[in-house]
């Protein structure tokens, strides 16, 4: 998934940018929506940049205590070997697993993870880059630590505007 709407601007970096109010009002939804298709994650791996902390702190609060939360600095620079990172580090007793980031790295990862029987208008999608608060649906029955190139079907990509 992709933060939520941010400030386009902060005086002490691109890090330490915060959401907007739209931005707050895209994370409830999208955990709303999620909750709603049983898709209430068990892990959340999410970058430690302050509007992906905040994306995640929100959508916490409709999802409970359910998830475990891991805060990864990796997942702000460190491009896709950082999502994969989180795949691989994902323990087998976890079914649903929310790795919490930004662009264009969650559209590329996510692009890399379909799988070829994917459907071929999702991976357009993909390919245009995902827009704020843009969660990347994937299937599979392996478990997230096998999981590598073109491993995963890719099953949806919902934007708050899905669960209006």
């Amino acid at each position: 998934m992709r933060h939520a709407k941010t400030e386009p601007f902060h005086a002490s970096g691109d890090f330490n940018r915060e959401l907007t109010d739209k931005g707050l009002k895209q994370a409830k939804t999208m955990a709303k929506g999620l909750r709603e298709l049983g898709l209430v994650p068990d892990q959340i791996d999410c970058s430690s940049a302050v509007r992906a902390k905040q994306t995640c702190m929100r959508m916490l609060k409709t999802f409970g205590d359910k998830p475990k939360v891991d805060w990864h600095k990796s997942l702000y620079g460190d491009g896709m070997q950082a999502v994969f990172d989180a795949l691989h580090g994902c323990k087998e007793k976890r079914h649903t697993l929310m790795v919490l980031g930004h662009e264009p790295t969650v559209s590329m990862a996510s692009q890399w993870l379909a799988n070829p029987a994917s459907d071929q208008h999702l991976l357009d999608l993909l390919n245009l880059g995902l827009p704020t608060a843009t969660c990347v649906i994937f299937g599979s029955s392996a478990p997230f630590k096998s999981w590598d190139m073109r491993q995963a079907t890719l099953l949806a990509v919902l934007g708050p505007k899905d669960f209006d």
